[in-house]
């Protein structure tokens, strides 16, 4: 029998690999240091330059450009993964996307169009991603999203993406109701402030990583492959009694008023 919380044997897809300093990325390695074989996806070509030299570190995963907007696109890939494998154990959904004058104002002064492109890139996308995953979790299987603190409570200059990931964190609850009796969990992972390139869109962000440095517990943030490695333990089999839950990976800072 082997190790509770490995990957050995488990075959998956990560979605959202931009840079080495994305979230998808640290998800990437570590579900690759616990074993599992994955396909990896980046959202358009202009990406293609600074993940492919990315590959080695990921044990040559199978890099694959998806905007998850485009439905064929979006099939195409799981398809990859059906004809490759004929099974999927986990998702991992690292996708968030606000237009940068709707993100930067208040949530009341938000525009109709920037706040449904917001909705479907950041939280239908999973919903999509689910209904392509469930056929091929034929044992039942994994799919995970990233979430944040200010789904929970406001967050200044977090704005647009408070709701947006309020409304993924309910969708993960959802989905995991819908899914579970075929053995499909579902989980929203939330960081902390991590310095990525999304989320060095945020007005003030720096603020936020000084507030998570200053006030956390552990006095620090999270790094990228510390995420990683609680996506491992969800999609393995410690995790398998868990679902619908929302982990927070974030030096213990949610705790803080």
């Amino acid at each position: 029998m082997g190790h509770a919380f490995s990957l050995e044997g488990k075959v998956g897809i990560v979605t959202g690999l931009a840079n080495r300093d994305s979230i998808a990325y640290g998800c990437a390695l570590a579900c690759h240091e616990a074993g599992a074989e994955q396909i990896v996806s980046y959202a358009s070509p202009k990406a293609e330059r600074f993940v492919a030299p990315l590959a080695g570190e990921l044990g040559e995963p199978e890099l694959i450009c998806c905007d998850v907007q485009d439905d064929a696109q979006l099939e195409s890939l799981f398809r990859r993964a059906a004809e490759r494998w004929g099974r999927l154990d986990f998702v991992v959904h690292s996708i968030a996307y606000a237009p940068l004058e709707d993100l930067h104002g208040r949530v009341v002064d938000c525009s109709r169009d920037g706040f449904v492109l917001a909705m479907d890139l950041s939280c239908h996308s999973f919903i999509r991603m689910a209904r392509l995953a469930e056929p091929l979790m034929h044992d039942g299987g994994t799919l995970i999203c990233m979430s944040y603190y200010g789904a929970d409570k406001v967050v200044d200059n977090y704005n647009l993406m408070g709701p947006v990931k309020a409304a993924l964190e309910a969708t993960t609850r959802y989905l995991a109701a819908e899914l579970g009796p075929a053995g499909i969990r579902a989980h929203a992972v939330s960081p902390g402030a991590i310095r990525t390139r999304a989320a060095s869109g945020l007005k003030d962000f720096d603020a936020l990583v000084h507030d998570g440095e200053t006030r956390s517990p552990l006095r620090r943030l999270a790094s990228v492959e510390e995420v990683g490695q609680s996506v491992v333990y969800l999609a393995s089999a410690a995790g398998a009694a868990l679902t619908g839950t929302t982990l927070y990976v974030d030096a213990g800072h949610h705790i803080r008023a």
